[in-house]
Order: structure tokens, then C-alpha cells, then sequence
């Protein structure tokens, strides 16, 4: 059995006594970090320079920093409640003051979302890395401790543990422990908020070498607020649901449009005809490929499981099982009610949730037969920043050599989506970017980075329509790129297009899609909008009913803000409105019902004029 203690400074004390002052810690992905164990190793190393540590991880999750006095407003409460008693990981704000000792190196194979932007110390030590590798890597690096965040339960007196939110690469590591081919000490962590998933993660206590648990260092599970969804991303949403075939296979990737692509397959399962409805309106003269409901269900495979899927699971889209199981995921993260719905699920539910390793996910190969048995018609759904006319994608970095977040599972999907047989990989990207004179086109004609390269091109899509890519000569792509590019920028990327000879000279994109333009969209989803079908939160939210009304609000200021001159008549509608009790609410929220400054009388009129015209 291992050995338990209370107290962080002594578990750290017996690591380096069994392990010595060379320690390669490996910490999982995300939510599963053991906090209080990795700041202790952290504070023992940065006082004794003969101490080596190495941290290998991914998704350094902190909390969010507001960049102006308006979202500190806002978002201090937020943090204040959701974040409160998260202890701040350490080694993370050393790189941040650019602090961290010379003993510690700290190396991550994918980011937080542009978390380490300009940060040279974080962008020097980023490996590019598959999902699927960055347990391989950290083996050659010679890692000997893992330390995980887990979940304790005692059955029949025995206690055991559950990795929970983590199996993805650390069921990797132990199968590669078992096989001798690594050998380090599994360090664990207790924490009362995290679910006890069934399942390969379900261990016993011989497993670990140690285990901190005390009530002194349990604490809330980082839960980010689910974020509200725009039309640009429902438009995307309702696009990619028209590809999703009943009976087949889904995975969706990181990003809200993740939550869209649910609640449209949810509305399409529950009201095919208002979800053709909708369509008609979004793109007229089209009829999406697949519009039925889920008689059979989809099967889930994802190496993110988020709170989506439950509510897929719940309205009867999840349902085709696998092995007793209707989806398989690697990790999971989202807001607190995700997390109690996993804590407080029943037994028989949750057993048809099985968490298991990256390997499993993300990959064909290993038990390929029967893998390719369940995975029929799958549809790999995932987020990307940019396009080219070709179609490769952009979707982890800059052309400057600047990481945003990392390669992550992207390339493991779309190479399954080729490997099986009617498998598709989709990846969803907003056509544009910015407001005002400020916007630009997220599809270009080139650009100097690529995650997926164009010879891998599938299928794309933006809030104007599907792009199949697949099998097509390079003039088929353009056009198809052309058609659900913005209308703003179209003309300058088909004469780059034409200008390179990979396009007729007498090319011309066709009339109906011409009208590629935001304002379209948002008219396009107005009434379903209005009639609830696509709510902002459709999986529910943390935010509160006040915070919810000024999100759009605040979100109307930033965008003024870009084009100065959009922030006047913005700020006189709010001088000359009468705030009506929900604005008062929203202003007494933001700490500005009783202005006591020029900057608060401004921040004032304008959240009152944004508040007066939603």
C-alpha cells in the first residue's frame, strides 16, 4: 500500500529520498496537476541549487488576469468565486516574472491559449508534439515521478483511487512501466471534488508509491466558466451537424464550437424540421447532407470530454455503445456543474463513460480491428485560427514562430479520418477576424506556418458553409475556400489566387455567395435565437443572470473600442438613456452606479449604451 501524508513538505521529503535530487516530474494535462505536491517540489528546489528539477506537462491552467480596469470589474467577482481557493501553480508565475531558478526547467508540449505569448522562456522550451507522443518524449528525458490530482473511494475496505480527469497519458506510462520499458514513482494527490470515473483509472493503492491526503490541501477544482455562444459560432455549429451521419462515430476537439455543434445536433435530433428551418435561412438553396435524428446514436470517442456530451447523453444523440461504453475520452475539464453532475451521476450512467488512455483515443493502430468496427463514420471535429486557399490550416501557431496552444490531438484525427473507411475530419474556423477597419480574413492566400498540411486537406468549415477539400485538384479548392471566405476579402484572395495561375483568369464566385457578411448571420439566426433553440449557455454557465446580461455588453465596448470614433455615439445613447432596474443591476455590479471619476462616468455611459441597444 503507499504511504500517506498530510503534510506536502514531508511527501517531498520521501520522493527525493527515494528518488534523489534529480527529479523529472511529469505532471498530466490540464485539470489533473497535484498542485500542493509540484509548488513543494518547486520551493524545495529553489532552495537547494543542488536539486534538479525538470517539469514536463501541458495546459498550465491559471487563473484569468484582466487586462483593464472595465474586466476587472467584471472579472474579479468571477474569479473570486469560481477561482478563489485554486492554489496558483508556482513554476507558472516564476516564468511569468521570468524568476525561475537555473535548476528548474519547466517544459510544456501545449498551451493555454495564448497564455505564453512574448514569453521567451515558455516558447524557447515548447516541444511540437502529437497527444500521442508526449508520453514517448518524456520517457527518453528519463522521467521518474509522476504526481496526479485523483479521486479516493474505500470499497469493501480497501482503498483505491481513480485518475479521474487524467487517464490520457498516464495510463500510457504504467502500461509502459509494465512492460519495463520505464520505471518511475506514481505520486498522488487526493481532492474530494474530483469524480470517481470507472474504468482502466480505477486503481488500487499498490499502484502508488505515495499519496498526499488531508483535508488541509483539498481545494476547488479549476472550473472555467462555460462562455457564451456567439451566432459566428452557432453558424459553424449548425454547418458541421449536417455532416454528422445517425449511427456514426463523433469527436469533438477544445473550443466553444464544440457546444455549438451540440446543441445544433441536439435541435436537429429533438426538431428535424426546425433545424432544416434554420438552414434554409443560414444557407439558402442548400439542404444539408444528413438533417434526421439519431435513431441509432452517435458513438463517442474524444480525447476531450467536456460537459457537451452529457447533454448529448442526456437528449438521447449519444447512445450507440461500444464495448457497454457510448464514449471513450483521454481528459476531461469545464465548469463546476460539469463536475458535479460526474460526482453525483448514477453508477450504471457513469459506467457507460469510460476514461481511458490517449493511445486509445487518438490513434487506430492497437486493436486496429476492432477500433475500426466501432469507429463507422466517424467525424472529427476540431477548431483551427487560419486557412489558406489550398487548404492547410493554421491552428497552434504564427508565422513568426510564436506558439498559441499546441498540435495537440489535431494531426491524430485527421490522420484516423484518412485511415477509416467514411471517416471525415472537419475543421471549423471563423472566416474573419476583428471589426471595423481593424478586421481581417482568417483565410489567406499563404501563410508561413502550418498545422495540417494541405496534401491532408478535408473537409472546412466557417459560418458560410462546408468546404469538401477532399480528392480535389488545386483550382476545386480555391473556388470551394472562395465560397465560405468573407465577402469583404474575397476579391483580393481570388486575384492572388488568379495572379499565381492556380485560378481561371475568368473565374468568377457565384452571386449567391457573394453575400458572405456578418450582418447575414445574425439575421439568418435571429428567430431561433428568439425562440430559445439557440440559447448562449445552451449547457448551462456559472456566470449569473446579471453577468450574463452584461457579457454582450462589455464584449460591444471592446469592439467599439478597436474604432474610437464607434465609442461616441455608443457613449451618448448611454448618456441620454434612462437605465431601466436590470441596468441599474448591471451597473451596481460593475461597481459604477455611483460614479466617483471622469474614467468611471465614461466606463458608465458606455456599458449603459451598450446595455440600452441589446
Amino acid at each position: 500500500m503507499p504511504k500517506v501524508f498530510s503534510d506536502p513538505e514531508a511527501i517531498v521529503d520521501d520522493i527525493i529520498r527515494d528518488v534523489g535530487k534529480r527529479l523529472v516530474v511529469g505532471l498530466p494535462l490540464g485539470l489533473g496537476k497535484a498542485n500542493h505536491i509540484i509548488n513543494a517540489l518547486f520551493r524545495r528546489a529553489a532552495a537547494d541549487p543542488s536539486i534538479h528539477l525538470t517539469i514536463f506537462t501541458a495546459l498550465t491552467l491559471e487563473k484569468p488576469q484582466p487586462r483593464t480596469d472595465l474586466e476587472r470589474r467584471f472579472i474579479g467577482p468571477v474569479i473570486d468565486r469560481l477561482f478563489g481557493g485554486f492554489p496558483d501553480l508556482e513554476y507558472a508565475k516564476a516564468i511569468h516574472r521570468r524568476t525561475l531558478p537555473p535548476n528548474i526547467e519547466v517544459i510544456e508540449f501545449f498551451f493555454l491559449a495564448g497564455q505564453w505569448l512574448g514569453n521567451s522562456y515558455a516558447q524557447e522550451r515548447y516541444i511540437s508534439a502529437n497527444y500521442t507522443h508526449a508520453s514517448s518524449y518524456l520517457m527518453t528525458r528519463g522521467v521518474n515521478v509522476i504526481a496526479q490530482l485523483v479521486a479516493k473511494r474505500v470499497v469493501d475496505g480497501k482503498t483505491r483511487y481513480s485518475l479521474s480527469s487524467n487517464t490520457d497519458t498516464t495510463l500510457d506510462f504504467m502500461q509502459a512501466r509494465k512492460a519495463g520499458k520505464t520505471d518511475f514513482k506514481m505520486i498522488a494527490e487526493v481532492n474530494s471534488e474530483m469524480p470517481f470515473m470507472p474504468g482502466e483509472g480505477d486503481l488500487s493503492g499498490d499502484e502508488f508509491h505515495a499519496v498526499l491526503d488531508s483535508p488541509d490541501c483539498d481545494f476547488p477544482l479549476f472550473a472555467p466558466p462555460s462562455e457564451p455562444v456567439s451566432d459566428t459560432k452557432y453558424a459553424m455549429g449548425l454547418h458541421a451537424a449536417g455532416l454528422v451521419r445517425d449511427g456514426g462515430t463523433l469527436q469533438i476537439g477544445i473550443g466553444q464550437v464544440g457546444d455549438s455543434l451540440a446543441q445544433s445536433l441536439i435541435v436537429r435530433h429533438r426538431d428535424s424540421k426546425a433545424y432544416l428551418d434554420i438552414m434554409s435561412r443560414l444557407a439558402p438553396g442548400t439542404v444539408p447532407l444528413e438533417s434526421g435524428p439519431f435513431t441509432k446514436g452517435l458513438y463517442g470517442v474524444s480525447e476531450m470530454f467536456f460537459e457537451a456530451f452529457v447533454g448529448l447523453i442526456e437528449a438521447g444523440v449519444l447512445k450507440r455503445e461500444v464495448d457497454g461504453a457510448v464514449l471513450h475520452g483521454a481528459f476531461f475539464l469545464g465548469p463546476k456543474s460539469f463536475y458535479r453532475a460526474l460526482r453525483e451521476m448514477d453508477a450504471k450512467d457513469l459506467a457507460r463513460i469510460r476514461m481511458v488512455a490517449v493511445s486509445f483515443t487518438n490513434q487506430v493502430y492497437g486493436n486496429e480491428e476492432a477500433k475500426r468496427r466501432a469507429r463507422i463514420d466517424a467525424r472529427f471535429v476540431n477548431n483551427a485560427m487560419m486557412a489558406t486557399l489550398m487548404g492547410a490550416v493554421v491552428s497552434d501557431g504564427l508565422e513568426n514562430g510564436q506558439v498559441v496552444s499546441g498540435v495537440g490531438g489535431q494531426y491524430n484525427f485527421v490522420a484516423q479520418a484518412f485511415a477509416l473507411e467514411g471517416a471525415r475530419s472537419i475543421l471549423t474556423l471563423e472566416s474573419a477576424r476583428g471589426t471595423g477597419r481593424k478586421a481581417s480574413s482568417n483565410i489567406r492566400w499563404s501563410y508561413g506556418h502550418t498545422t495540417i498540411p494541405r496534401h491532408l486537406r478535408d473537409v472546412i468549415v466557417t459560418e458560410y458553409g462546408v468546404a469538401d477539400l477532399r480528392g480535389k485538384c488545386d483550382e476545386d479548392v480555391i473556388a470551394a475556400m472562395l465560397s465560405v471566405a468573407d465577402s469583404r476579402f474575397q476579391n483580393d484572395l481570388m486575384k492572388q489566387a488568379k495572379d499565381a495561375g492556380k485560378l481561371p483568369k475568368t473565374y468568377e464566385i457565384p452571386a449567391a455567395r457573394r453575400e458572405n457578411y456578418p450582418e447575414r448571420i445574425v439575421a439568418a439566426l435571429k428567430p431561433a435565437r428568439d425562440s430559445g433553440l439557440l440559447p448562449s449557455f445552451p449547457f448551462g454557465t456559472d456566470f449569473t443572470e446579471v453577468e450574463q446580461r452584461l457579457i454582450p455588453a462589455l464584449l460591444a465596448v471592446k469592439n467599439a473600442a478597436a474604432n474610437p470614433l464607434d465609442l461616441v455615439p455608443l457613449a451618448w445613447r448611454g448618456l441620454v438613456s434612462q437605465p431601466d432596474a436590470k441596468t441599474n443591476e448591471a451597473l451596481a455590479r460593475l461597481q459604477l452606479d455611483a460614479p466617483k471619476s471622469l474614467s468611471d462616468r465614461l466606463y458608465r455611459a458606455l456599458v449603459s449604451g451598450a446595455l440600452s441597444g441589446s
